[in-house]
């Protein structure tokens, strides 16, 4: 699974990609960011600093129910503004 950061999620962890395998059991969304939060300090802070982000699968917008497989590609952020 491709894992995308953007702006201070980035910043936080250190890098703006990176590939995992998370365990069986991680098949949403939710699932996906409570198993992140284990997998380094900087992730936890990151997740626990952000608390309205947002999430793409396979760059589009999804909830945070979203099912999961191994192949997708989500990607973090905070909320956008435009103007």
């Amino acid at each position: 699974m491709k894992i995308v950061y953007f702006a201070g999620l980035r910043r936080q962890i250190g890098v703006g990609e990176e590939i995992i395998e998370p365990p069986a059991g991680v098949s949403s969304v939710e699932a996906l960011v409570a198993w992140l939060k284990t997998h380094s300090p900087a992730h936890k802070s990151a997740f626990e600093g952000c608390p309205r982000l947002m999430v793409a699968v396979n760059q589009d917008y999804a909830d945070f129910d979203a099912k999961l497989a191994q192949d997708d590609e989500v990607a973090f952020f905070p909320p956008v503004t435009g103007g």
